[in-house]
């Protein structure tokens, strides 16, 4: 087998391919990840990215919304029911949207930095 050029991991998580060869998809579903990967065989058993993609996706969409609602609030005064009709879709959009790119992208670093689980003595 050649050997695989060595790929941004932004470029191939972000895009959800494989962190090895950038061609095969890293999901079969919305979040559920293959075993391996369709193109180049990398066995996908490695990959733990955990909570950490939400983790970094519910900070950045409270920044968003809780910030988009406050000037809202403060410079027009809105009834509530116009605060659910805007801000229950962004929360649904800047949430659901950046998660499989996130996950993809620590799965990526992971692949790229050889991370591990940490092992006791």
């Amino acid at each position: 087998m050649t050997e695989m050029p060595e790929l941004s991991p932004f470029c191939t998580g972000l895009t959800c391919r494989c962190p090895r060869c950038g061609q095969g998809r890293l999901f079969q579903g919305f979040l559920e990840l293959r075993p391996r990967c369709e193109h180049c065989g990398l066995d996908l058993a490695f990959a733990d990215s955990g909570d950490g993609p939400a983790v970094f996706v519910i900070l950045l969409a409270g920044l968003v919304v809780v910030g988009a609602a406050l000037i809202v609030e403060f410079k027009y005064e809105p009834p509530f029911w116009v605060h659910a009709l805007l801000w229950g879709p962004s929360i649904l959009a800047v949430t659901l949207l950046p998660l499989r790119p996130m996950k993809g992208l620590m799965i990526a670093l992971q692949y790229r930095h050889k991370a591990a689980e940490g092992r006791g003595q």
